[in-house]
């Protein structure tokens, strides 16, 4: 019984160590991004270089979003959606990372120019 246990906790802390080692290795190869993209219903709409502080007010047929580009991070400030789950997320900047509006069924992806430019050469 008392090896069953020991192995218990020698499985538990090896997972843990997989996970922490896993996070710290995500966060290393994270790049930074260049361009907030703006799709609605699936489609892009819109292209707005980060390097740019603006404020851009976005109309979709369910509603209405504004779109802030500050200091190199992208957010949206403003959401007449019921929940308003996007306007209180974080501001996003690492290739990658996404604002959802469901409600309004809008997406803003960050990107990167200069990496997509470094993959077409490669190929």
């Amino acid at each position: 019984m008392k090896n069953k246990k020991r192995n218990d906790i020698i499985l538990i802390a090896v997972l843990l160590l997989l996970a922490t080692a896993g996070l710290l290795l995500s966060g290393l190869f994270k790049t930074e991004g260049d361009t907030a993209v703006v799709i609605i219903d699936g489609v892009e709409s819109a292209r707005y270089p980060l390097d740019t502080d603006i404020e851009v007010v976005i109309e979709t047929e369910n509603g209405v979003n504004t779109l802030v580009i500050s200091s190199g991070k992208a957010y949206v400030s403003v959401a007449d959606c019921p929940d308003g789950i996007c306007s209180s997320h974080r501001p996003v900047s690492m290739v990658g990372e996404t604002i959802v509006c469901l409600p309004h069924s809008l997406v803003i992806k960050i990107e990167s120019e200069k990496a997509a430019e470094t993959l077409d050469i490669a190929i």
